[in-house]
């Protein structure tokens, strides 16, 4: 029981830790900088920090929209929420075959530095990875974020 106790303390620790709201002062200079330089506009701009990462979660043209810097403001990704039936057709496919029964909840494109594109679909409460022609690359063992935040706005 002990040990199942020191456990579950573990993972509160770990999940915590993973993605903290900040507020935009805790932000380093270079990171706004450079978030500011891509996005003038932007406005309602939340901030959080992924182990090293910043992530800012924002509105653009009403589509909701996060970009990642390093703590240096060295641009990292940006996810682009996409309606379902965007995805790649082998993405529906996939999840189908291997998640039978479960809808797909939401969608998103990933766009890394290098302008490598990802697609992100979350179905039965796991968030699964494919490349940019619908191949599975692998499930987010982190799983939805902040999704209660999401479901709170509907």
């Amino acid at each position: 029981m002990k040990r199942t106790i020191i456990i579950l303390i573990l993972l509160c620790i770990t999940y915590i830790s993973n993605a903290q709201k900040l507020k935009e002062s805790d932000v380093p200079a270079a990171v706004k900088n450079a978030f500011t330089s891509m996005y003038p506009s932007a406005s309602s701009v939340k901030w959080e920090m992924e182990n090293t990462q910043y992530e800012a979660e924002f509105k653009e043209s009403a589509v909701e929209t996060s970009v990642i810097f390093d703590a240096a403001g060295t641009y990292v990704q940006t996810e682009v929420e996409i309606a379902v039936k965007t995805l790649p057709v082998a993405v529906g496919e996939y999840l189908s075959k291997n998640v039978p029964g479960k809808k797909i909840k939401e969608a998103a494109k990933i766009t890394d530095a290098k302008g490598t594109v990802t697609y992100e679909a979350e179905a039965g409460g796991t968030d699964y990875l494919f490349d940019a022609n619908g191949g599975f690359l692998k499930k987010d063992s982190d799983g939805p974020e902040d999704k209660d935040d999401d479901d709170n706005k509907k």
